[in-house]
């Protein structure tokens, strides 16, 4: 049971995952100002998100939450404008240094301690990003570049934090985090008005219910049943899924680096949900022998 449980909660982070590799895309096919399209998007999100927490009841909670929603907030406004100040490669392997900080978080903090088939994950997954990347890293800016870090932390803390209250309703956090996202966003929609034209629409439209709004439900959904590590590795097939589309839909060739370096990452996450599966399996015969 515990395993079928987690299996579903594994799956629910990686079609997270692939919903949030597109966002890339769709953002290259609008012209709006990034914080416009990031408080639009979110605000779509929360009226999806809503529209399920109101058949649960007491909405009254949810902005108990608005602290530990601060952290995903912050890392959607970072990235956006850490995308702006540095380049795209300096900015995505900085904030997919996030499994590393989520394993130390998760570890002190909610005593998940990473098993050493997490470690070896982590170790691959690094060099797997260095390879996908590392054609395209720059100097970048300083201020772009610390941002990237920063955001990777925020995403760490805020998976740490829906981990935490994963026996709650966590589903609150992320509305909390939407909700944050568009107030800072508000202010732009004067300064940089959008132009509602049907490409920018459509492609608003998939981001805000499916790309960011349903994969926030699969995301919590997951963490719920998933150790913190395990789904910030199974995350990382983020970024390796941008390019993907990109030479799907626009025609864009992707190096030999940038795929030898998705086979390992996907390599990594393959191999440590593996290993972990056996482990709990062996585990559960354990229980069940000993209980008999």
């Amino acid at each position: 049971m515990k395993n079928s449980y987690r299996y579903a909660g594994q799956s629910a982070i990686l079609l997270c995952a692939i919903l949030w590799s597109t966002s890339g895309l769709f953002i290259r096919l609008m012209d709006w100002d990034p914080a416009v399209i990031v408080g639009t998007r979110s605000f779509l999100a929360v009226l999806l998100l809503l529209s399920i927490r109101l058949k649960q009841g007491n909405l009254k909670e949810i902005l108990s939450h608005i602290t530990n929603g601060f952290w995903y907030a912050a890392t959607m406004i970072l990235f956006v404008y850490a995308n702006k100040l540095t380049f795209a490669a300096n900015s995505i392997l900085l904030q997919y240094t996030a499994p590393i900080w989520a394993c130390l978080l998760a570890w002190f903090y909610l005593k998940e301690k990473p098993h050493w088939e997490h470690w070896i994950a982590l170790c691959l997954v690094c060099f797997g990003m260095l390879l996908v990347f590392g054609d395209g890293l720059t100097g970048g800016s300083l201020l772009g570049d610390s941002l990237s870090l920063i955001s990777g932390i925020t995403f760490a803390v805020s998976s740490v934090m829906i981990r935490k209250h994963k026996e709650g309703n966590p589903l609150d956090i992320m509305i909390c985090a939407h909700l944050l996202t568009v107030l800072y966003s508000i202010p732009f929609l004067f300064i940089y008005p959008p132009q509602l034209n049907t490409a920018n629409v459509l492609s608003v439209l998939y981001m805000g219910i499916f790309q960011i709004g349903l994969a926030s439900i699969l995301y919590v959904y997951g963490m719920k049943r998933v150790r913190t590590v395990q789904a910030m590795l199974t995350a990382a097939i983020e970024p390796v899924l941008n390019p993907v589309w990109v030479l799907l839909v626009l025609g864009e060739m992707p190096a030999i680096s940038v795929i030898g370096g998705g086979v390992i990452i996907i390599t990594a996450i393959t191999f440590s949900s593996l290993v972990t599966r056996q482990r709990e399996v062996n585990i559960e015969k354990v229980s069940k022998s000993e209980s008999q």
